[in-house]
């Protein structure tokens, strides 16, 4: 008898680029967010801070990568 529940689930790709585009978004106003955050924060803090913004907005320009490629893939 063969047990159904732990077969995987098909890939479905199909809304990738709309999640990939609603990660960017929230991805934006975290950094939007932080600004606020960061007139209240000195020394380390901010400099912490900031290093994590720069780190959001280079995965940023890695998800507008993907879905330039989900797009194309999608084609």
């Amino acid at each position: 008898m063969t047990d159904h529940k732990y077969e995987p689930k098909p890939d479905d790709r199909s809304d990738n680029v709309e999640k990939l585009q609603q990660m960017v978004q929230n991805t934006i106003e975290n950094i939007e967010d932080s600004h606020d955050t960061m007139a209240h924060l000195s020394g380390n803090e901010k400099q912490q801070l900031e290093a994590k913004n720069k780190r959001r907005e280079q995965a940023i320009e890695g998800m507008r990568q993907e879905i330039k490629d989900e797009y194309h893939d999608q084609q």
